[in-house]
């Protein structure tokens, strides 16, 4: 995908936070898709790769912290963007030390979310 116009997967459980995320990218140019389960979200990588990912850290089922480990042994590292509605030293410490890119308290503040994507992808903001 095209840095101009990056492909950023967002995967949480809550309707209407990836709904407004979504809203969010596509308004500055970027490409969306939406998942609201880590398991969906990890079967669409055998389709196409996402130049970067939002993902949320507690969902039922599946964790982000799952799916972050298994980005990690499914091939070449992608670019993840943790957000959380459960801010702890822990769990900040845990994402940032498997790779994750950010690591963003929800609510999410939209610029703070936009620079990071941007680092994550290694561009630079609009």
């Amino acid at each position: 995908m095209s840095k101009e116009h990056p492909l950023v997967a967002v995967v949480d459980d809550e309707e209407s936070v990836r709904k407004a995320l979504q809203r969010l990218l596509r308004s500055v140019g970027m490409t969306t898709e939406a998942f609201a389960t880590g398991a969906e979200f990890l079967q669409s990588l055998a389709d196409h790769k996402p130049d970067c990912i939002v993902l949320d850290i507690h969902m039922p089922g599946m964790t982000g912290f799952e799916v972050q480990a298994r980005l990690a042994v499914a091939g070449p590292p992608l670019p993840v963007v943790i957000i959380t509605g459960y801010d702890s030293p822990e769990t900040q410490n845990r994402v940032m030390t498997a790779g994750a890119s950010a690591y963003l308290r929800k609510p999410i503040n939209d610029e703070a979310l936009l620079a990071a994507i941007h680092r994550a992808i290694g561009g630079t903001p609009a």
